[in-house]
């Protein structure tokens, strides 16, 4: 019993000594030096720059200025210098000593100047390059006296000039370029916050239902459907992205005027909506025949090809009518310009909507084929289904992978990311079917929630000042690359935080609306949707919250905004103008914090 007090005692000083071990060698890797903050020249520069800092440059005076200047010789003549007369009424200098040596200290008399004006001693070689040697305020009589050291020059035979230039305001004052240029680049960061924000949410919100653990752990498939499901999705991808490709092309070689894309979008959702009422089934009717079947999956792709036909019908009226509207709009031609981005924004995610859209009709068919076969086939002739379903699906999602590899790597090698990853996803495929009972459901919700997190983990991962710098490369410099940059981290930071949100909610309705025989779209939209609307809207200003900071570093990268002006700034030791920047963020960030504040009490 004697021995534990003295085994603390050891334990408690090797535990001291290891804490001292670890803070030295911090101090150690960090370069910490405290005699460094004593150097003189380094006080100097710190006393500059924060006297710079706690002056922003906001406003300003038009000023005017009065010169006068004296010769100074440097060093000595051999002969007498000439002693100049001042012209009565004029301002003058006068120098004492008239000639010095280099780095001599000297006295500088100004006689005769504006009362009450400041400004600096310049001395002013036969090159003309101004050296400011010191500063001067003249009393209200108008003179002043200073001590000025000479600059270290080589001596010349001639005399070298001594200049004063006193300056005065003139009026009242106004805002300064920088004060002007901050603010125009503080609105910049505040609306490119927004755009990332508003891009971001749109879609955050739909990924945050896949990326929540409680709404995907139930779904489960027969591996007949999942295998299916595999294979139609990127068949579906591919037909939806030609079938938006080559409908494009056909009207930009038509060349659709304004008035024929007006009549398009308009006759398109008519077309659309005949074709929908007569492919549902009528109230109390089903359609049990393979023809009828048949017919209505034809129209049902036509409707996809109308509302293909819709997006790019929108988009060249969007791009029409923008351009038609710039000039007449005159200063508000921007409202034109937006038109026209809009437009052309649709058109680029036109092939992707009908991707995602071709992908979600063929893939879900697919799984719709695969469950029937599941529930009306025995168990034998599903395990075979399986093996070659399994397979077949094995084999395109490896080969997807190894395609994917192969533009990052550029292999070039058909065997390598192609053959081989095909057969190795088979061979997979076939042994999961071998594994897995023959009608047995697998957790295809919980692969996919996994899936969705992990992808959210490695982008939230990457800051946004480091996406902007693969943005600056495709955009180009400025704030359009700083949105895209905060939106795509956005979509990662926001999915987390809805999907955490959809996470927490009370079971009760979720049970409640799904014993209603609901499917998954009504028990979010009516189990869900209601409880995480006002979290949803909270995390929603939080965020443009955190853009709008974030917005002033991604401009360090060339993200455009504040930032980019603030680096400008410090790079050529502006430290009065960098103030002013500094100073206009802490009023929007404190602003934004107030308002989200308030917002968040009223309505969450």
């Amino acid at each position: 019993m004697k021995r534990w007090p003295a085994l603390r005692s050891v334990a408690t000083g090797l535990a001291v000594v290891l804490v001292v071990l670890i803070y030295a060698y911090a101090f150690s890797v960090t370069d910490v030096n405290f005699e460094t903050t004593r150097s003189e020249t380094r006080l100097t520069n710190l006393t500059r720059i924060l006297r710079a800092l706690v002056h922003p440059d906001i406003f300003e005076h038009e000023r005017e200025e009065q010169i006068v200047e004296t010769p100074i010789y440097l060093p000595c003549p051999q002969q007498p210098i000439p002693q100049s007369q001042p012209v009565p009424g004029e301002p003058y200098l006068i120098v004492s000593p008239a000639c010095a040596d280099a780095r001599q200290i000297i006295e500088v008399e100004g006689v005769g100047l504006w009362p009450e004006a400041k400004g600096p001693v310049n001395f002013i070689p036969p090159s003309g390059a101004s050296l400011t040697i010191g500063l001067f305020e003249t009393d209200s009589n108008g003179n002043f006296k200073i001590e000025a050291q000479l600059p270290n020059r080589q001596p010349l035979a001639d005399p070298q000039t001594l200049r004063a230039i006193a300056r005065r305001n003139v009026g009242g004052p106004h805002l300064s370029p920088v004060a002007d240029v901050t603010i125009d680049k503080i609105l910049e960061t505040v609306f490119l916050a927004l755009l990332a924000t508003t891009i971001g949410t749109i879609l955050a919100v739909p990924i945050s239902f896949i990326a929540a653990k409680n709404l995907m752990d139930k779904v489960r498939s027969p591996l007949t459907s999942v295998s299916l499901s595999l294979v139609g999705w990127p068949l579906g991808i591919w037909l939806g992205a030609s079938a938006a490709g080559s409908i494009g092309r056909l009207l930009n070689a038509a060349s659709a005027s304004l008035a024929v894309s007006l009549a398009g979008a308009l006759l398109s959702p008519l077309a659309m909506w005949g074709a929908v009422a007569w492919a549902l089934p009528k109230e109390g009717t089903r359609a049990t025949k393979w023809g009828g079947r048949v017919a209505r999956g034809l129209v049902f792709a036509l409707i996809i090809g109308i509302f293909i036909l819709f997006l790019h019908f929108l988009a060249n009226l969007g791009l029409s009518l923008g351009k038609w509207l710039i000039e007449p709009l005159g200063k508000l031609g921007f409202l034109g310009n937006f038109v026209v981005q809009l437009g052309d924004s649709l058109r680029m995610v036109t092939p992707v909507m009908a991707g995602l859209i071709g992908g979600a009709a063929v893939g879900g068919l697919a799984g719709r084929l695969g469950q029937q076969a599941a529930d009306r086939l025995a168990a034998a002739p599903i395990k075979g289904v399986n093996l070659v379903t399994a397979a077949v699906a094995g084999a395109v999602v490896f080969s997807l992978i190894g395609r994917v590899l192969d533009w990052f790597y550029e292999v070039q090698d058909p065997v390598r990311t192609l053959w081989l990853p095909a057969a190795a996803g088979a061979a997979v495929g076939v042994v999961l079917a071998l594994r897995a009972q023959p009608k047995a459901t697998v957790p295809i919700g919980t692969t996919v929630y996994y899936i969705t997190r992990t992808i959210l983990n490695a982008i939230r991962s990457v800051e946004p000042l480091i996406m902007v710098i693969v943005f600056v490369v495709w955009v180009g410099i400025g704030p359009f690359a700083g949105a895209l940059a905060l939106g795509l981290h956005t979509v990662a930071a926001l999915a987390k935080l809805f999907s955490e949100q959809v996470e927490s909610i009370l079971p009760g309705p979720l049970e409640a609306i799904q014993a209603t025989g609901a499917n998954r779209l009504q028990t979010i939209a009516f189990a869900v949707v209601p409880q995480v609307i006002p979290p949803y809207i909270s995390f929603l200003m939080y965020r443009w919250d955190i853009n709008v900071r974030m917005s002033t570093i991604i401009g360090f990268a060339g993200g455009g905004g504040i930032g980019f002006l603030l680096q400008q700034n410090i790079g050529i030791l502006n430290y009065r103008a960098a103030s002013t920047q500094m100073l206009a963020i802490a009023i929007v960030v404190a602003t934004m914090d107030y308002l989200s504040s308030t917002l968040r009490q009223r309505f969450v």
